[in-house]
């Protein structure tokens, strides 16, 4: 049976029992097939749901179903990097946590998460650890004790509209909606049988050449990481620098909009993505970058798949800076930072009805204008201003004094260190 050799390959890649692994039409209805079947296998337990801040939207979205429903969730906080603390997130655990879910490594920035350690403490509580590895599986079996795993295969090059979702023996899970007996009752409906086997087989093809291929791309992000700061000035290269997927590198830069960049960067060739703070779509921060606490304006998102030479690399970064400044100029962004003055009055910025990134070009323009020891206040109604100002005053070498309410929008207040 095709079905059933498509399913015994990819348990064998994923590291668990043939009857454990069930497909879905999505990785999203893997996650929240996992997630409403998790909670409500373990009701009597309590209805409190662990994640962390960083999760996919898909984790996300089912814990604030939960909420609505009137259970808790507990979103544990990143560092810098996008790693969550292993220590923090065992002491999220109580006695009425259902479920905690802890991604394998983050999809924007590429950070990989201690899952093993997460695993361990959530079995030391009793308390099952489902695990979105949708980014990494293509390059390896997730470590840890583990209870459920949800994954999806257009994100190892395998066809779109295949998921994953594994619940190991022992693991209380009712399904949720109507009964079907196909999937064990996981995932309703008739399977899609040449994507499900394609997707396996596309699994093991990238498996077959996933350590070669990693230690390729992780010297061609690492170029990139290395030599983009001194290519382009302002610009933050975020995520863990050692602890990441291969193939990932995200960086942000100072004074850009990120749809503008990337519509340059597309007329040069280059597809990349962005997490910025203000997309033609939302108008909406990143999460992961605001969880970061990170720049969330200008940002890149640089994926390299399988195979990509490192002739292109090159030429992403010939063509870079010339794209920066282009989408700079157009938005009047700062000269360099001329010396401070003696003298000066405090000065007010009126960036109202004006998105990111101009509150923080409006701002970098001025700062150069009062006295080191005086403050610039930045009046913004955008929400990104919020995450943006402090983020540039981390990277500037500049005072946050912090924020208060305005007659309209919110007042930032910036001190001048230098």
């Amino acid at each position: 049976m095709l079905l059933d050799a498509a399913r015994e390959a990819a348990a064998e890649a994923v590291g668990c029992r043939a009857d454990e692994l069930v497909f879905t039409p999505s990785g999203t209805r893997a996650v929240h097939s996992g997630v409403a079947g998790a909670l409500a296998g373990r009701r009597r337990v309590g209805r409190h749901l662990i994640v962390s801040a960083v999760e996919h939207s898909s984790v996300l979205h089912a814990a604030e179903e939960l909420e609505r429903d009137g259970g808790t969730v507990t979103r544990v906080p990143v560092d810098r990097a996008g790693a969550v603390d292993a220590g923090v997130f065992a002491a999220a655990l109580g006695d009425g946590t259902a479920l905690a879910c802890l991604q394998s490594t983050n999809h924007e920035v590429g950070t990989e998460q201690p899952v093993t350690e997460a695993a361990e403490a959530c079995r030391a509580a009793g308390v099952p650890l489902l695990v979105d590895a949708a980014q990494s599986l293509g390059w390896g079996k997730v470590p840890g004790g583990w209870s459920l795993l949800t994954a999806s295969a257009h994100k190892w090059g395998g066809p779109s509209g295949v998921g994953l979702l594994v619940v190991r023996k022992g693991v209380r899970f009712a399904p949720q909606g109507a009964a079907d007996e196909r999937e064990s009752g996981r995932a309703p409906g008739f399977e899609n049988l040449p994507a499900i086997v394609a997707a396996a087989a596309s699994l093991r093809a990238v498996r077959a050449e996933a350590a070669q291929e990693a230690a390729r791309l992780r010297e061609l992000t690492e170029r990139i990481r290395a030599r983009v700061p001194g290519l382009v000035p302002d610009v933050e290269v975020v995520g863990d620098p050692v602890r990441r997927l291969p193939g990932i590198v995200t960086f942000s830069c100072l004074y850009v909009d990120g749809e503008a960049l990337l519509h340059e960067l597309d007329r040069a060739g280059f597809s990349v993505s962005s997490g910025s703070s203000c997309t033609s779509s939302t108008l909406t921060p990143s999460h992961v970058l605001k969880a970061m606490g990170v720049l969330t304006e200008g940002n890149v998102r640089v994926s390299l798949p399988p195979g990509t030479p490192g002739e292109d690399v090159e030429r992403f970064l010939e063509v870079l800076p010339g794209a920066v400044a282009a989408v700079r100029e157009r938005l009047g962004a700062p000269a360099a930072a001329e010396s401070a003055p003696e003298t000066g009055a405090d000065l007010v910025v009126d960036a109202l009805g004006r998105r990111c990134p101009i509150p923080v070009i409006e701002l970098a323009k001025v700062i150069g204008d009062v006295p080191v020891g005086g403050t610039v206040r930045v009046l913004s109604d955008d929400e990104a201003a919020r995450l943006d100002i402090p983020a540039w005053c981390e990277m500037r070498g500049q005072e946050y004094v912090g924020e208060e309410p305005a007659e309209r929008g919110t007042a930032y207040l910036v001190r001048r260190s230098g």
